[in-house]
């Protein structure tokens, strides 16, 4: 069968999806990487062996005249390129793209990785996006969800069918990769957080700010660290000059982007995401699979990749105050408490949230398409 990928940037499919498709390809079936193209693509191609389809899309718009031309493009690749299933991700292949499987007649199975803002904050544009999912989501074969709390949100909202519906661990992750460093030392002096997330303030970054300025104000010396994009677009984005005034007050250090993020996870003690609302975080389930403590929030996604007290800790949204607690509880824990919770996250790792699971589920699904196709035929 020939399976698409559909995604909002190349670079996704690289670093999120490589290993589905390299399971799609050992069960004998050829991969079509459709995305914006960016420095990504020619990896896909050569490195991987898709064929890669080039589709321009501006992730965080609203403009419905370019929303409308973004359906034909995506219908115009599908129609030329003739996949039996499209497997599509992000917002806006999974409504527009599945507009256009639809006028297109190709099966499509989506895959909801964390709402946005569109259930954290309320208004004009949110209101759309839910009309424009339920209108799309009557035509998918099937969706995976990343969590149950997003799964019980669409289906309060009438926003998609129970039946098609199914749940997946995030993306997984690879548990035989990324595995803990035995030889490291449990312990840093000074102690090391690291946050990895674009700086948007749905993200939590402000929190974090706060956070650490309150933690090295009663622990000095502790060490806070940043790493992912500066992301202005869409409104929603931390604005460059208000990030460098943070910046400027010392507490935080700023690692910019980084194709090694495993290696800044190892050289970290604990890695937090006080984020507001979010799928699976692949770097929380990256973490806990190297065997990292994890501070994140008790919100959805989130409070699934940490067992309070075992793992990690769970804090309040929104509140720097208690995010500051629970992550001075980290610090001042002795080092055979920090150690075996680093061992408890590898474990829920392996056990909850390794790769396979979402493979074999997608694997699955694909066959189930096909079987049906071709008693059509």
């Amino acid at each position: 069968m020939r399976v698409a990928i559909v995604i909002n940037t190349s670079w996704n499919i690289w670093n999120f999806r490589r290993n589905l498709v390299r399971a799609l390809q050992g069960a004998g079936h050829q991969v079509l990487a459709i995305a914006p193209p960016d420095a990504y693509s020619q990896r896909l191609v050569t490195e991987l062996g898709c064929e890669f389809v080039p589709v321009e899309m501006e992730n965080k718009g609203t403009n419905p005249v370019q929303d409308a031309l973004l359906t034909k493009r995506f219908y115009d690749a599908y129609r030329r390129h003739r996949p039996d299933v499209v497997l599509q991700y992000t917002i806006k292949p999974n409504i527009y793209g599945t507009l256009a499987a639809k006028l297109a007649g190709v099966p499509s199975v989506n895959n909801v990785s964390g709402l946005g803002t569109v259930f954290i904050v309320q208004n004009f544009v949110s209101r759309v996006a839910l009309a424009l999912y339920k209108f799309a989501f009557q035509f998918p074969y099937r969706v995976f969800f990343q969590n149950d709390d997003d799964r019980q949100l669409f289906l309060q909202h009438g926003l998609v069918r129970e039946a098609v519906t199914d749940l997946v661990p995030g993306s997984g992750i690879d548990t035989a990769t990324y595995r803990p460093n035995p030889d490291a030392p449990v312990r840093h002096e000074p102690f090391v957080f690291l946050m990895i997330a674009r700086v948007l303030y749905e993200k939590g970054v402000q929190e974090y700010f706060e956070a650490a300025k309150a933690v090295r104000a009663q622990v000095p010396g502790t060490r806070f660290q940043l790493l992912g994009g500066i992301d202005e677009s869409g409104g929603v984005g931390v604005k460059r000059a208000v990030f460098e005034e943070w910046l400027k007050e010392g507490h935080v250090e700023y690692l910019g982007t980084s194709d090694d993020v495993p290696g800044h996870i190892h050289q970290a003690n604990s890695v937090v995401l006080p984020s507001y609302r979010e799928g699976t975080p692949k770097t929380l389930l990256e973490a806990a699979a190297l065997g990292k403590p994890l501070v994140t929030t008790d919100v959805p996604g989130c409070r699934e990749t940490v067992i309070d007290g075992q793992n990690g800790y769970l804090c309040q949204v929104r509140s720097a105050d208690d995010l500051a607690a629970k992550l001075l509880q980290v610090l001042r824990l002795p080092e055979a408490d920090l150690r075996r919770m680093g061992q408890a996250s590898r474990q829920l790792a392996v056990e909850k949230f390794d790769e396979q699971l979402v493979l074999q589920k997608y694997l699955r699904t694909v066959e189930e398409i096909g079987r049906k196709q071709a008693i059509r035929r």
